[in-house]
């Protein structure tokens, strides 16, 4: 099903190809479970795979049902297989769940250096020879976005430009990477002379000593807002769906659960409120 209120054809810490289904191994549920699927969009983990077989082993055990991750490259195509029941849960970003919130529950947020909230970033290359100084020296400029669905990859940037007096259609060239990880390869590589990306990936990035990160810079940074959420259908909600939300927000109670956060940059889950999404509200009411 499509955003009704989506722009016309947007890209975390996973790097992967994204239209597989990755399925990881039950670790241990009790006979007759209900599998639950959780779908994810790209973050960046150096090791996909085996990062997801732990985290899906770990909620696994916690549940007693068996869990395994669906990745896909952008946000909507989650959105698709969530509204479709192909998956029970899915890590999406803010923008969505405000477009879509009367259809959603919060199940968990991430917390990102103790708190739920991240911010969005505007970069450029270190080797641009006109130095970007924010939104307003975009003009002519190729920027490279994340998602038509992403606030920090899309949202920010549109809301930006036209608060500083910059009409989109006069930069030289825009396009969607897909992925925040590539919006950073992207302005690395040249192709872009500048890009909106999420705060919370370009620091993990840099924490994670990804090389094509040290080729870039920031040149302007948002207030701070609610950090991208797990959510679930109203209505129709998995048998493991509280199961699943203790298990995320105890995570940071055991040695396994710990592990896995300090592999995430996460400091943890927390339960969340709707209104941590009201500055995404009214940013996309303001276009």
């Amino acid at each position: 099903m499509r955003c009704p209120t989506m722009p016309t054809r947007r890209e975390i810490l996973i790097t992967s190809a994204a239209s597989t289904a990755l399925a990881t191994k039950t670790a241990w549920a009790k006979p007759g479970a209900e599998p639950l699927k959780i779908g994810l969009t790209p973050v960046i983990l150096t090791d996909q795979f085996a990062f997801l077989s732990r985290w899906g082993k770990y909620l696994s055990d916690q549940t007693e049902h068996p869990v395994s991750f669906v990745v896909r490259e952008s946000y909507q195509s989650i959105l698709d297989l969530l509204m479709g029941g192909q998956v029970n849960a899915a890590w999406i970003c803010g923008y969505p769940y405000v477009l879509m919130q009367a259809r959603l529950d919060l199940l968990s947020v991430p917390l990102y250096q103790g708190q739920p909230t991240y911010q969005a970033y505007l970069i450029s290359a270190l080797r641009q020879s006109g130095v970007i100084g924010g939104w307003a020296n975009l003009e002519g400029k190729v920027l490279a976005y994340a998602d038509p669905l992403s606030n920090s990859g899309w949202l920010v940037a549109r809301a930006q430009m036209a608060r500083a007096g910059i009409d989109h259609r006069k930069l030289r060239r825009t396009f969607f990477t897909y992925g925040h990880r590539n919006v950073a390869d992207a302005v690395a590589a040249g192709l872009a002379d500048a890009g909106a990306i999420d705060g919370y990936v370009w620091e993990t990035m840099k924490t994670q000593r990804i090389e094509t990160i040290d080729q870039t810079r920031i040149a302007w940074k948002s207030e701070p807002f609610g950090f991208p959420p797990i959510v679930t259908m109203k209505n129709t909600h998995h048998p493991a769906t509280p199961a699943l939300r203790r298990a995320l927000s105890n995570m940071h109670l055991n040695a396994t659960g710990q592990e896995l956060l300090n592999a995430l940059n996460l400091s943890g889950f927390t339960t969340g409120e709707p209104s941590l999404f009201e500055s995404i509200r009214k940013l996309s009411r303001s276009l």
